[in-house]
């Protein structure tokens, strides 16, 4: 009787084996024809170019062509494959590389008249008896107005075919839209350094002569605290000149602005009055370098400098979902609205100190620009004011937005 169960039994595990077996071959079928042979294809080409994109997005060098070069291959269809700038050659995959010296030439000139060439095998003379290289294809790497920066080379091991030519044009065309978006970056990122520049610049000398005035005064009558305000004169002028990273946190932007309204209370005295309503949550939030401090400056400005009495400066973070609302308020003497109406993006505010130059004043202009620039039109300042009725101006930014990150 056992016999006979240990038997049934086995069947029993043999029947369920074949069963999750046919299950398994049936799901892999049914998986296979979710895609077809076109739609595989189409998956390989893109997957191919966008590992090739990326390095080449970094700019055309030696480091770059190394990574892409491999994919760009795969995707032309050659034995082999380089890549050159306009001097030199950066890399090569595949056959080919004992021609390095004639392929450099035939980029040399296809670069200097940014046009594409086939060099057949009697313009690669070879002294090695089993060379495989028949022909090559050369096109220019061209970026913005036509302009080549380097060539692609396709190596074939009989006489190029129309297919390899085509293909050849076409992936130098794809590379060269790359680079030029590489080129794209870069000055955008050297257009965001040069306006952060032209925010220090604007840094009023008034300010820091004021400010070592205030100090000055405080040095016989309370050492104690003009030492405290020396030091944070010294962070200040850190936070604002510092080297490097287009952005950074709404924490480290309110404490510069912190140690900034600590020099001018100083000086000011009661006159200056503060209110700060900041939502913990949204502290870490990322927003460009100098984006909040400038409103700051020219709202302690705008608010006192040509109203008696006592100034009222509010600074408000609220935390709105998606979003980061932010305020900068004062009850100064305003400005008239009419000048609002060419947009705000031509507007340059000139509300300092009186008799300051124009190139002193910490404008609007350059912080809308830089916020509609990084996150988009919509989220560029909102200005609120009248004659009399002081300034309000808000801004919105996004608590996650791809490719910005405090300290990048």
């Amino acid at each position: 009787m056992g016999g006979n169960l240990s038997a049934v039994l086995a069947v029993v595990f043999l029947v369920s084996a074949l069963a999750a077996a046919l299950f398994a071959v049936g799901r892999l079928r049914a998986r296979r024809g979710i895609a077809t042979a076109t739609q595989r294809a189409t998956y390989e080409v893109l997957h191919t170019a966008g590992l090739a994109a990326e390095p080449l997005r970094a700019g055309l060098s030696a480091a770059g062509a190394a990574k892409s070069v491999r994919h760009l291959r795969a995707l032309v269809g050659a034995p082999g494959l380089a890549l050159t700038d306009r001097e030199k050659l950066l890399a090569l995959d595949g056959r080919g590389g004992h021609h390095g010296e004639q392929l450099l030439v035939a980029a040399r000139r296809a670069v200097t008249s940014a046009r594409s060439t086939v060099l057949g095998e009697a313009e690669l003379q070879c002294d090695r008896v089993d060379c495989p290289v028949r022909g090559v294809v050369v096109a220019p790497l061209t970026v913005a107005d036509g302009e080549a920066v380097g060539a692609l080379l396709a190596i074939s091991d009989g006489p190029p075919a129309p297919g390899l030519v085509q293909a050849t044009l076409e992936t130098a065309h794809w590379a060269g839209n790359q680079l030029a978006l590489a080129e794209l970056d870069s000055s955008r990122e050297r257009l965001a350094r040069a306006e952060i520049r032209a925010l220090r610049a604007q840094i009023s000398p008034h300010f820091i002569y004021n400010a070592l005035t205030a100090i000055g005064s405080f040095v016989r009558t309370d050492p104690e605290r003009a030492r405290e305000l020396i030091l944070e004169f010294a962070e200040f002028t850190r936070y604002s000149f510092r080297a490097h990273g287009e952005f950074t946190t709404l924490a480290e932007e309110l404490r510069s602005i912190d140690r900034y309204l600590t020099i001018e209370r100083a000086r000011f005295g009661d006159r200056l009055q503060v209110r700060l309503q900041i939502a913990p949550e949204v502290l870490p939030v990322t927003l460009p370098f100098l984006c909040l401090q400038p409103l700051v400056e020219n709202a302690v400005r705008h608010g006192l400098s040509r109203k008696p009495g006592t100034g009222m400066v509010s600074i408000e973070a609220r935390d709105a979902g998606a979003e980061c609302h932010i305020t900068v308020e004062d009850d100064g003497v305003g400005m008239d609205p009419a000048t609002l109406t060419t947009g705000i993006a031509e507007l340059a505010l000139s509300v300092g100190d009186p008799g300051e130059d124009s190139g002193q004043h910490v404008g609007f202009s350059n912080v809308d620009e830089r916020l509609r620039s990084v996150f988009g039109d919509g989220f560029g300042l909102v200005v609120e004011t009248g004659l009399g009725s002081g300034t309000r101006v808000s801004m919105r930014i996004p608590k996650f937005h791809p490719g910005v990150r405090a300290g990048s």
